[in-house]
Protein backbone atom coordinates (compact mmCIF):
# COMPACT_ATOMS: atom_id res chain seq x y z
CA UNK A 1 0.00 0.00 0.00
CA UNK A 2 1.04 3.53 -1.09
CA UNK A 3 2.75 5.33 1.95
CA UNK A 4 0.96 8.78 2.07
CA UNK A 5 3.37 11.95 2.58
CA UNK A 6 2.39 13.73 5.66
CA UNK A 7 1.80 17.31 5.43
CA UNK A 8 3.42 19.22 8.11
CA UNK A 9 1.86 21.76 10.26
CA UNK A 10 2.58 25.59 8.91
CA UNK A 11 4.87 27.22 11.70
CA UNK A 12 3.82 30.38 12.86
CA UNK A 13 6.80 32.87 13.74
CA UNK A 14 7.64 36.32 13.20
CA UNK A 15 10.70 35.09 10.84
CA UNK A 16 10.08 34.59 7.67
CA UNK A 17 12.87 33.44 5.72
CA UNK A 18 12.23 32.08 2.20
CA UNK A 19 8.65 31.71 3.23
CA UNK A 20 6.27 32.15 0.04
CA UNK A 21 4.37 35.24 -0.93
CA UNK A 22 1.77 34.55 -3.07
CA UNK A 23 1.74 36.97 -6.09
CA UNK A 24 1.29 36.78 -10.05
CA UNK A 25 4.25 38.08 -11.41
CA UNK A 26 5.95 35.91 -14.21
CA UNK A 27 8.92 34.39 -11.36
CA UNK A 28 5.63 33.02 -9.67
CA UNK A 29 4.21 31.51 -12.73
CA UNK A 30 7.30 30.25 -13.36
CA UNK A 31 7.24 26.09 -12.91
CA UNK A 32 9.47 25.32 -9.68
CA UNK A 33 11.94 22.67 -11.49
CA UNK A 34 13.33 25.40 -13.60
CA UNK A 35 14.10 27.96 -10.52
CA UNK A 36 15.79 25.14 -9.17
CA UNK A 37 17.65 24.23 -12.14
CA UNK A 38 17.89 27.84 -13.01
CA UNK A 39 19.58 28.33 -8.82
CA UNK A 40 22.19 25.40 -9.54
CA UNK A 41 23.20 27.10 -13.03
CA UNK A 42 23.47 29.76 -11.39
CA UNK A 43 25.75 28.55 -8.73
CA UNK A 44 28.12 26.96 -10.68
CA UNK A 45 28.68 30.22 -13.05
CA UNK A 46 29.27 32.33 -9.80
CA UNK A 47 31.42 30.07 -8.14
CA UNK A 48 33.35 29.11 -11.09
CA UNK A 49 33.93 32.28 -12.50
CA UNK A 50 37.30 33.59 -12.75
CA UNK A 51 38.94 35.31 -10.35
CA UNK A 52 39.78 38.52 -12.08
CA UNK A 53 35.93 39.14 -13.46
CA UNK A 54 34.50 37.56 -10.20
CA UNK A 55 33.52 41.48 -8.78
CA UNK A 56 32.14 42.16 -12.43
CA UNK A 57 29.90 39.33 -12.42
CA UNK A 58 28.69 39.07 -8.98
CA UNK A 59 27.76 42.65 -8.53
CA UNK A 60 26.10 42.69 -12.29
CA UNK A 61 23.92 39.37 -11.10
CA UNK A 62 23.36 41.00 -7.49
CA UNK A 63 22.08 44.06 -9.64
CA UNK A 64 19.83 42.08 -11.84
CA UNK A 65 18.48 39.91 -8.63
CA UNK A 66 17.50 42.77 -6.70
CA UNK A 67 15.78 44.77 -10.32
CA UNK A 68 14.08 41.17 -10.36
CA UNK A 69 12.82 41.38 -6.50
CA UNK A 70 11.02 44.98 -7.42
CA UNK A 71 9.76 44.07 -10.96
CA UNK A 72 8.16 40.99 -8.83
CA UNK A 73 6.68 43.25 -5.96
CA UNK A 74 8.07 41.22 -3.50
CA UNK A 75 8.36 42.45 0.30
CA UNK A 76 11.77 44.94 0.05
CA UNK A 77 11.54 45.03 3.63
CA UNK A 78 11.17 41.60 4.26
CA UNK A 79 13.83 40.62 2.28
CA UNK A 80 16.19 43.00 3.87
CA UNK A 81 15.13 41.62 6.99
CA UNK A 82 16.29 38.11 5.98
CA UNK A 83 19.60 39.12 4.91
CA UNK A 84 20.31 41.67 7.78
CA UNK A 85 22.25 38.74 9.86
CA UNK A 86 23.94 37.55 6.54
CA UNK A 87 25.05 41.10 6.36
CA UNK A 88 26.57 41.74 8.95
CA UNK A 89 29.00 38.16 8.08
CA UNK A 90 29.75 39.49 4.76
CA UNK A 91 30.86 42.62 5.63
CA UNK A 92 33.36 41.43 8.05
CA UNK A 93 34.65 38.80 5.36
CA UNK A 94 34.61 41.38 3.03
CA UNK A 95 36.64 44.22 4.80
CA UNK A 96 39.46 41.05 6.07
CA UNK A 97 39.72 40.15 1.94
CA UNK A 98 40.16 43.56 1.17
CA UNK A 99 42.96 43.79 3.54
CA UNK A 100 44.77 40.64 2.84
CA UNK A 101 44.05 40.30 -1.12
CA UNK A 102 42.75 43.16 -2.43
CA UNK A 103 39.17 45.06 -3.24
CA UNK A 104 38.25 42.68 -6.21
CA UNK A 105 38.98 39.79 -4.05
CA UNK A 106 36.51 41.07 -1.35
CA UNK A 107 33.80 42.45 -3.64
CA UNK A 108 33.90 39.67 -5.77
CA UNK A 109 33.59 37.27 -2.78
CA UNK A 110 30.75 39.18 -0.96
CA UNK A 111 28.67 39.99 -4.20
CA UNK A 112 28.73 36.68 -4.80
CA UNK A 113 28.02 35.44 -1.61
CA UNK A 114 24.92 37.49 -1.55
CA UNK A 115 23.70 36.99 -4.73
CA UNK A 116 23.73 33.68 -4.06
CA UNK A 117 21.63 34.16 -0.97
CA UNK A 118 18.91 36.31 -2.90
CA UNK A 119 18.43 33.83 -5.74
CA UNK A 120 17.54 31.38 -2.97
CA UNK A 121 15.22 33.47 -1.29
CA UNK A 122 13.21 34.37 -4.51
CA UNK A 123 13.09 31.07 -5.46
CA UNK A 124 11.09 30.19 -2.03
CA UNK A 125 9.14 33.40 -1.79
CA UNK A 126 7.64 32.94 -5.37
CA UNK A 127 7.32 28.98 -4.87
CA UNK A 128 5.20 27.15 -2.94
CA UNK A 129 7.08 24.86 -0.36
CA UNK A 130 4.69 21.86 -2.00
CA UNK A 131 5.88 22.66 -5.26
CA UNK A 132 9.67 22.55 -4.31
CA UNK A 133 8.84 18.90 -2.80
CA UNK A 134 7.13 17.52 -5.76
CA UNK A 135 10.28 18.50 -7.44
CA UNK A 136 12.67 17.16 -4.97
CA UNK A 137 10.62 13.79 -5.11
CA UNK A 138 10.12 13.41 -9.23
CA UNK A 139 13.75 14.11 -9.17
CA UNK A 140 14.61 11.02 -6.08
CA UNK A 141 12.49 8.78 -7.89
CA UNK A 142 15.22 6.83 -9.98
CA UNK A 143 16.76 6.07 -6.49
CA UNK A 144 14.10 3.88 -5.46
CA UNK A 145 16.09 1.27 -6.94
CA UNK A 146 19.23 2.32 -4.66
CA UNK A 147 16.70 1.68 -1.58
CA UNK A 148 16.29 5.27 -1.48
CA UNK A 149 12.37 6.22 -0.52
CA UNK A 150 11.34 9.49 -2.56
CA UNK A 151 8.68 10.26 -0.10
CA UNK A 152 11.04 10.52 3.01
CA UNK A 153 13.24 12.89 0.80
CA UNK A 154 10.36 15.21 0.00
CA UNK A 155 9.58 14.91 4.14
CA UNK A 156 13.58 15.61 4.81
CA UNK A 157 13.05 18.88 2.52
CA UNK A 158 9.84 19.89 3.57
CA UNK A 159 10.75 19.53 7.17
CA UNK A 160 13.98 21.15 6.61
CA UNK A 161 12.48 24.68 4.92
CA UNK A 162 10.34 24.98 7.42
CA UNK A 163 12.78 24.17 10.42
CA UNK A 164 14.91 27.03 9.18
CA UNK A 165 12.52 30.36 10.30
CA UNK A 166 11.82 27.96 13.86
CA UNK A 167 15.56 27.36 14.41
CA UNK A 168 15.85 31.19 13.96
CA UNK A 169 13.16 32.29 16.64
CA UNK A 170 14.59 29.85 19.45
CA UNK A 171 17.87 31.95 18.87
CA UNK A 172 15.82 34.83 18.76
CA UNK A 173 14.14 34.11 22.14
CA UNK A 174 17.25 32.41 23.98
CA UNK A 175 19.62 35.86 23.32
CA UNK A 176 17.16 38.03 24.43
CA UNK A 177 16.37 35.68 27.62
CA UNK A 178 20.10 35.81 28.14
CA UNK A 179 19.85 39.66 27.92
CA UNK A 180 17.37 39.99 30.43
CA UNK A 181 19.75 38.41 33.28
CA UNK A 182 22.65 40.14 31.87
CA UNK A 183 24.59 36.82 30.19
CA UNK A 184 24.19 38.41 26.66
CA UNK A 185 28.21 38.08 26.67
CA UNK A 186 28.37 34.72 27.95
CA UNK A 187 28.29 32.27 24.95
CA UNK A 188 27.46 29.29 27.10
CA UNK A 189 23.80 31.43 28.40
CA UNK A 190 22.84 31.25 24.83
CA UNK A 191 23.97 28.12 23.20
CA UNK A 192 23.37 25.66 25.68
CA UNK A 193 19.29 26.57 26.17
CA UNK A 194 19.30 27.21 22.60
CA UNK A 195 20.49 23.84 21.86
CA UNK A 196 18.18 22.08 24.35
CA UNK A 197 15.17 23.89 22.88
CA UNK A 198 16.12 23.02 19.51
CA UNK A 199 16.44 19.11 20.12
CA UNK A 200 13.07 19.52 22.09
CA UNK A 201 11.54 20.83 19.36
CA UNK A 202 13.13 17.61 16.84
CA UNK A 203 11.91 15.54 19.58
CA UNK A 204 8.09 16.79 19.25
CA UNK A 205 7.80 16.89 15.61
CA UNK A 206 9.14 13.14 15.12
CA UNK A 207 6.91 12.09 17.95
CA UNK A 208 3.88 13.84 16.11
CA UNK A 209 5.10 12.07 12.62
CA UNK A 210 5.56 9.23 14.33
CA UNK A 211 1.69 9.53 16.09
CA UNK A 212 0.67 10.22 12.13
CA UNK A 213 2.33 6.72 11.08
CA UNK A 214 4.75 8.36 8.92
CA UNK A 215 7.63 5.86 10.70
CA UNK A 216 5.49 2.76 9.93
Amino acid sequence: MRRRRAETPRIATPHTLGLFVPGRSWLHRAPAASKLVALMLLGLGLTLAPPDRAWALGTATLGALVGIAVATHLPLGRLARDLRGLTVVVVTLGAYQWWRSGWEVALGITSTLLALVLAGLLATMTTPLGDVVDVMVRATRPLRRLGLDPEWVGLAVALTLRGIPTLIEVFAETRDAARARGLDRHPRALLVPAVLRTVARARRTGEALAARGVAD
